[in-house]
């Protein structure tokens, strides 16, 4: 009698025990799926690049920041923002769109004065960062090991190539996606989607499908619109919404032509 009753005792002590454990399992996967879909990123996305424009930094750079989810949650479009670093805390505290550094390097905690660190990137709260910007290129091997360190942080990363054939020399190092901009048109009048739409389909086949973003004079939803018809999944840009004079209308026309 006492040994059956023993035996049930344990029965159902190793019953909670498995209760216990699968209700832990259940919670952990809940917080993983909660983790995924917390600013995930699907494409084809916009990318807007803060740079350090006045109108783009401090206070300016949550509003702004905030102008974009607003965008994006009205619109249902993937929307992500790079900002300087100083700002990258208060930004991705503030808005639950990817917020991307612009900048990391490959360095660990100790004597590295004025780098940025990856470690602290990921820490503050960033989705991911911007790699070789025409305005801050690196060279191949720096290069290779800040994308090995933002993988090994899981730091979403988007290389800049001002050609389509060195974004080709880039995927040797595993990218999440490459920005091919001309830097000859950054900043300009014309975007890239018109001024020569064969360097988008050149990055496309020599990169490959789902890789590729374009950036250099992107400024409106037909510009959008004709670089993903010739395959790329997105566009990197900057000044055509930090420096508008109504950045909402901008990005209203722009997200027009992930449709």
């Amino acid at each position: 009698m006492y040994l059956f009753v023993f035996q049930n005792l344990i029965i159902i002590a190793k019953n909670r025990r498995w209760v216990n454990l699968l209700s832990k399992k259940i919670f952990c996967i809940v917080k993983l799926e909660e983790k995924l879909t917390q600013n995930h990123m699907k494409l084809p996305i916009i990318i807007v690049n803060f740079k350090i424009y006045e109108q783009a930094v401090g206070d300016s750079a949550v509003a702004l920041a905030k102008l974009h989810e607003k965008v994006a949650k009205e619109t249902g479009a993937s929307i992500g923002i790079a900002v300087a670093a100083i700002d990258l805390q208060r930004v991705s505290e503030a808005v639950d769109i990817p917020v991307f550094a612009q900048h990391i390097d490959p360095v660990t905690y100790g004597s590295g004065t004025g780098h940025i660190l990856p470690a602290l990137v990921k820490e503050v709260g960033a989705y991911g960062t911007l790699l070789n910007h025409a305005e801050c290129q690196v060279e191949d091997l720096v290069l290779e090991k800040s994308i090995k360190m933002a993988r090994e942080l899981d730091l979403f990363t988007v290389v800049c190539a001002n050609t389509p054939e060195k974004g080709a020399e880039i995927m040797k190092f595993n990218p999440d996606l490459i920005a091919v901009e001309p830097p000859e048109l950054i900043g300009g009048d014309v975007s890239v989607s018109k001024a020569d739409p064969s360097i988008i389909e050149k990055a496309v086949r020599l990169i490959g499908k789902n890789r590729v973003l374009v950036g250099a004079g992107i400024k409106t939803g037909e510009d959008v619109k004709i670089a993903l018809a010739l395959g790329a999944s997105g566009v990197l840009l900057a000044s055509g919404v930090t420096k508008a004079a109504d950045p909402y209308a901008v990005l209203m026309d722009l997200v027009s032509g992930l449709k």
